[in-house]
């Protein structure tokens, strides 16, 4: 009689075990099937560009150098950006850019990229495309699946959206006495980009958006482009930080007055200036060599003009926190989106992107 009990505990245990694996598995899958909206600049830009007529291009070596092909695809990156690791986090595939020609049928449902290098709040530095191209694609999908199911395909969406930095760096402060700073003093054009977004942000919602990821911006004064035209001994610009500083908490106000309007938390803020800062300020401790000179370029910190075939190029990209003049290197951004996923609320509030999947995972 105890063998038998034993028996039958045995294969309890094993029915037992076998349903874990097969939740194990399936869970990755029910996840990939989460669509992935991706807006904004160069940060977030994975190709669009080269769909485009703009200088604005990451489309010639050096850039991919790291990544799985070795080639140049349109991201601002030796290798990986922010949405692929995202993609890669949550267990997709990574979205492809709207206006490439292999984004139709099936690879509709993954997502896209709508992020245009360049681009900002503003239409000064880029022409803002993306909402109008959202609601393209959604009309697109709509005859694929019909409309109740890409409405509930875009409603459980993830989407990310990486808008300011061009604002001030290729538009306020391009040059001295620019228009926009004739037009406004720092603290009233702040208000005014904040009043704008609003309006990105809420159209977003209107289409549809009810997860979205908002990054304020990192801090733009220390990029090696900005040490290369205004730092004497390394030290950060002090005007550019000094917008960061009344732009970024303006932002956080702004997502918070929307989700009260709403009555729920679709607009989630990513304190991009905080993750950036750790390794800006302490780049040994987390195994880079500097966070001042970036890996391509070429004068004063690598940080004066392009990264093109001709410029200096590291021969360990994993050692320096810049990959060009502006923007992370893979590594840097793999730091980022730990952040995004396991973040305190310092980093991402009001929760995390793991909270995130796990809380939408249940409902």
């Amino acid at each position: 009689m105890k063998q038998n009990n034993k028996r039958i505990v045995s294969s309890k245990s094993m029915v037992l075990c076998l349903l874990i694996t097969l939740i194990s598995i399936a869970a990755p899958q029910a996840e990939a099937a989460r669509a992935f909206f991706v807006f904004g600049d160069s940060l977030v830009d994975n190709g669009n560009n080269n769909f485009l007529a703009t200088t604005a291009r990451a489309d010639s070596y050096p850039y991919g150098i790291d990544s799985a092909s070795r080639r140049a695809s349109g991201r601002f990156s030796n290798g990986l950006n922010i949405p692929d690791l995202i993609s890669e986090k949550i267990g997709s595939e990574p979205t492809l850019p709207y206006l490439s020609p292999q984004l139709n049928g099936e690879r509709l449902l993954v997502g896209a990229n709508f992020a245009s290098a360049g681009i900002g709040i503003l239409n000064d530095t880029g022409i803002q495309f993306s909402n109008s191209y959202f609601k393209q694609y959604q009309q697109r999908v709509s005859a694929l699946i019909g409309e109740e199911q890409t409405r509930n395909l875009v409603n459980k969406a993830l989407v990310l959206i990486t808008l300011g930095g061009n604002d001030f760096v290729n538009n306020y402060y391009l040059v001295p006495f620019s228009a926009r700073s004739r037009e406004y003093a720092l603290p009233d054009y702040v208000v005014f980009l904040i009043s704008e977004y609003r309006k990105i942000l809420a159209k977003l919602y209107e289409l549809g958006a009810r997860r979205v990821l908002v990054t304020g911006t990192g801090p733009l004064g220390c990029v090696p482009a900005e040490l290369a035209m205004h730092s004497q001994n390394g030290e950060c610009a002090t005007e550019l930080q000094r917008a960061v500083n009344l732009f970024n908490p303006q932002l956080v106000q702004l997502l918070h007055d929307l989700n009260t309007e709403i009555g729920s938390d679709v607009f989630i803020s990513a304190n991009a200036f905080a993750m950036h800062l750790d390794f800006v300020s302490n780049p040994q401790a987390y195994g880079f060599v500097t966070s001042k000179v970036a890996c391509c370029g070429q004068g004063a910190y690598n940080g004066i003009g392009l990264c093109t075939p001709a410029s200096n190029l590291c021969p360990n990209r994993d050692l320096y926190a810049f990959w060009d003049p502006f923007h992370p290197s893979e590594r840097a951004n793999r730091l980022i989106v730990d952040k995004f996923m396991t973040g305190s609320t310092e980093y991402m509030h009001p929760m995390n992107l793991s909270t995130i999947i796990a809380l939408d995972s249940t409902t």
